[in-house]
C-alpha cells in the first residue's frame, strides 16, 4: 500500500503534516528547542530507537528544519533549529497551549514559558497581523487562495 503524499496536496495543513506529521518529529523539535542538541542526548530523552531517530533527524535536516553542526572535530553532529525550524516551533507552542488547557489535568502544565521581553509567565495567543485582535477559528472566513486548485 502506497503512503499518501501530503506534500503534493493543495493544502497548507497537509504540506505541514508531510514535514512533522510523524509523531516523533515534534518531540525531536521540542528537545532541540529545549537545548538538547546531540544524537545520544535526544535518544536518551525520548527513548526512541536509534534507527527511527536517525530517520527523523535526516528528514528534518532534508526539509530545512534542522541543521547539522560538527563538534569535537570528529564526524559527530549537533542539531540546531534553522529559521524555518524556529518558526515551526511557534506552531508547536500553540499546540502546547491547547494541551495545557485541555489535557494537563489537575497537575497543571508540565512546562511554563517566560516571555523574555516582559519577564512574565505567559502563553502564545493567535492574533491578526493587521488589527492585532485575537484570531480564532470562529473569527475567520475561508476563501480560495492563489495556490488553490479552483
Amino acid at each position: 500500500m502506497q503512503r499518501t503524499k501530503f506534500g503534493e496536496m493543495a493544502c497548507s495543513i497537509a504540506r505541514t503534516l508531510e514535514v512533522i506529521g510523524e509523531p516523533w518529529s515534534p518531540l525531536v523539535l521540542r528537545d532541540v528547542f529545549a537545548g538538547v542538541h546531540r544524537f545520544d542526548q535526544i535518544h536518551a530523552d525520548l527513548g526512541i530507537s536509534r534507527k527511527v531517530l536517525t530517520e527523523r533527524l535526516n528528514h528534518l535536516v532534508d526539509q530545512g528544519i534542522l541543521e547539522r553542526r560538527p563538534y569535537d572535530g570528529r564526524p559527530r553532529f549537533e542539531y540546531h533549529l534553522t529559521d524555518k525550524g524556529a518558526e515551526l516551533v511557534d506552531l508547536l507552542m500553540v499546540m502546547v497551549g491547547w494541551g495545557d488547557r485541555w489535557l494537563a489535568g489537575d497537575a497543571g502544565p508540565p512546562v511554563l514559558y517566560r516571555h523574555r521581553t516582559c519577564g512574565q509567565i505567559s502563553r502564545v495567543e493567535l492574533r491578526c497581523v493587521h488589527c492585532g485582535k485575537p484570531m480564532h477559528s470562529g473569527d475567520v472566513d475561508l476563501l480560495p487562495g492563489p495556490g488553490s486548485l479552483h
